[in-house]
């Protein structure tokens, strides 16, 4: 092959590399999904082609399972936090011991001396059995009320399903479908653990439990709590009723009867003021005046 036969043959590889897309700096992971046990070491594997040179750059960042982002290797070392148990090998992200708050999605990104970047993403679950879970049965309701029983677990890494029992007996979810529970009118969540009666009957009278699973151990199961359903009691209420009104009838008998005795302080009726003319005694004059004469000095009403 000559010189120009090279060169067409390079020109059209190159042409068709970014037709298609082709790069070849290029970022990758031998294993996309790592589960550990929690306590265990793990190695988070990261390779990149060679064409980002000796001096590329290798960067590890995590997001949790809440969506917080923080670098966990950064600038040629391990960030404070994970100091005392993460190492790099090569390119890998090596953990001496995880737990569960390392889960989450850790992304490796690669960057040349020409501004060449790659990434490679790795998600980590870290294994940890179901705790037994905290359950919610009502112990009474009413027959025709929605009714929830909630059961959860916190502690299960990846986070646990849920079942429930009725008197020992498994709840299928959908009740509708299997023969023996077609009349139940239960809705149950498998995912978040709550199990629903929009319209609780006599017939759901029993003992409740729910299990909590995954894949890292052994189901936990909560204490059975029986939830007994009673019809609304109408003749309790109406009892209730007149013993109240009998009630008010004595309250006010017995503040007539007090009134009438006088042992209520009665209501003054107020006096109409009056008015009051003052005179002053007349005064008789000498022997010039007439006897039945007087002269009134001054006079004033109060």
């Amino acid at each position: 092959m000559n010189m120009f036969s090279s060169r067409l043959v390079s020109v059209l590889f190159v042409f068709a590399s970014t037709a298609t897309g082709v790069s070849g700096f290029s970022v990758t992971t031998s294993n996309a999904n790592v589960q550990v046990k929690e306590n265990e070491g793990v190695d988070l594997a990261c390779s990149y082609s060679a064409d980002f040179g000796s001096s590329a750059r290798v960067e590890w960042k995590f997001k949790d399972l809440t969506g917080s982002q923080k670098y966990v290797y950064y600038d040629g070392k391990p960030t404070a936090p994970y100091s005392n148990r993460v190492t790099i090998y090569g390119s890998n992200l090596r953990f001496s011991k995880v737990t569960r708050n390392d889960n989450g999605v850790y992304d490796c990104e690669v960057s040349g001396v020409n501004s060449q970047f790659g990434e490679a993403r790795v998600k980590l679950t870290v294994l940890v059995p179901p705790s037994p879970p905290l359950c919610r049965i009502p112990t009474s309701v009413t027959t025709g009320k929605s009714t929830i029983l909630s059961c959860h677990d916190g502690d299960g890494s990846p986070p646990p399903q849920y079942k429930w029992y009725r008197n020992d007996v498994l709840l299928p979810p959908e009740p509708s479908k299997i023969s023996g529970f077609q009349n139940s009118t239960y809705m149950l969540n498998s995912a978040n653990g709550n199990l629903e009666f929009p319209s609780v009957k006599k017939m759901d009278t029993a003992q409740y439990s729910c299990e909590a699973f995954n894949i890292a151990g052994p189901p936990q199961r909560c204490r059975a709590v029986k939830m007994e359903v009673r019809d609304m009691n109408t003749g309790g209420i109406v009892a209730g009723v007149i013993v109240a009104l009998l009630l008010l009838v004595l309250l006010a008998l017995g503040i007539w009867y007090a009134h009438k005795k006088g042992y209520l302080p009665r209501m003054t009726e107020s006096k109409q003021k009056t008015n009051v003319v003052y005179q002053p005694p007349l005064v008789y004059g000498g022997e010039d005046d007439d006897d039945s004469e007087f002269k009134q000095k001054s006079s004033f009403v109060v």
